[in-house]
């Protein structure tokens, strides 16, 4: 879509009742229907301290001789189908449940643990430069013994790459620590990358105000709309990651080592600021809408201003024109050769008067 076509969609469709309908549609007792692709992609990483050996596999079956590895196993699957998710699910005995959770679409994050694995389902944000929206990426990310494994909906695109170079290093934290490490990492990678999304967000929050201050129209009354919305997918995502992830540092499970137990904690204070970073954008959204009313109400006051002394410039033109054509036989000045020039002069010299007067005391 180019910027013109979105112009044209601002100017005809200016409040985007479809997005709207995209975001508030969300009803979790109906079982949604997932478009399954034709190719996933697996990517699987196992290492430990001195070595890393690192694959792309075409199907899931593939993977399943990294269950009893002595090292760490990270198995990222992008795609999902429910062949492919039951197979390996199966393989590492997960729960039915949270094979479920996995293919589902739109769930709340949360966190699950169960059958001697750990499971945590969030999105992944991105922000959309050609339409400024928010895009959520459902992922979900399991911790058992020696494993992690990571189910994406979108194959294109992600927020690992940071994790994978780091990877490559020998002497990286990440290859000298267990799978609970590799887990967090993940996490983190997602949680931080939510600030990324906002820093967009504000820089339209700020561009948007410049706007109402200058010219406060229409358009900019569908665009503080439009924010509105995305702050709304903001706040779903980002709210109920931090009970996620209290959850996690309650958990008792022993895959969950207490030397890494500090790092969740630096992510949980990650996500209450992200969290509050959130309410003050959607507070300052408020305030743009009041200033945006305030700036019309402005403007209005202005118009009713200008016309009222017009108004009152043009009553005395009105009251002296009356008078004199009245149909009374007798009219001081009447024929008076000098009556026309003087009557015009009065019309001319009352108003510039009251302009003086109005202009002394202030009123515009």
């Amino acid at each position: 879509m180019s910027k013109r076509t979105s112009y044209l969609d601002l100017v005809l469709n200016p409040f985007n009742m479809l997005r709207t309908k995209r975001i508030l549609k969300v009803n979790p007792t109906v079982t949604p229907a997932r478009a399954e692709p034709e190719h996933i992609n697996v990517f699987v990483y196992d290492y430990d301290q001195e070595n890393i050996h690192e694959e792309r596999l075409k199907k899931v079956q593939d993977c399943f001789m990294y269950k009893h590895s002595p090292r760490v196993t990270w198995i990222n699957v992008d795609g999902l189908r429910r062949k492919d998710i039951e197979e390996i699910c199966n393989h590492y005995n997960i729960h039915s449940l949270v094979q479920e959770d996995i293919l589902s679409i739109g769930q709340r994050p949360k966190m699950d643990d169960i059958d001697d694995v750990i499971f945590c389902l969030l999105n992944m944000l991105y922000f959309n430069e050609r339409d400024s929206t928010v895009e959520a990426e459902q992922i979900s990310i399991i911790l058992g013994k020696k494993f992690v494994l990571s189910f994406q909906e979108d194959a294109s695109r992600d927020v690992f790459n940071p994790l994978r170079d780091k990877l490559q290093f020998r002497n990286n934290k990440i290859r000298q620590s267990s799978t609970d490490y590799l887990f967090y990492t993940l996490i983190d990678l997602i949680v931080d990358n939510y600030f990324l999304v906002m820093e967009k967000l504000s820089d339209r929050i700020e561009l948007l105000e410049e706007d109402i201050v200058r010219n406060a129209n229409k358009r900019s009354l569908a665009k503080i709309n439009q924010l509105r919305k995305e702050m709304i997918v903001l706040k779903r995502n980002i709210t109920p990651v931090r009970d996620m992830i209290n959850g996690i540092l309650r958990s008792e499970s022993p895959l969950l080592e207490e030397k890494t137990e500090k790092y969740f904690k630096d992510v949980y204070d990650h996500i209450v600021q992200a969290n509050d970073l959130a309410e003050n954008y959607r507070d300052m959204m408020m305030n743009l809408h009041d200033l945006y009313i305030s700036n019309v109400n402005l403007k209005m006051n202005e118009v009713m201003k200008v016309m009222a002394i017009v108004t009152c410039l043009l009553a005395p033109a009105t009251v002296i024109g009356g008078m004199f054509g009245m149909n009374f036989d007798i009219i001081p000045y009447a024929h008076h050769k000098w009556g026309f020039y003087l009557t015009c002069g009065m019309m001319i010299l009352i108003p510039m008067i009251m302009l003086y007067i109005f202009r002394k005391r202030g009123w515009f």
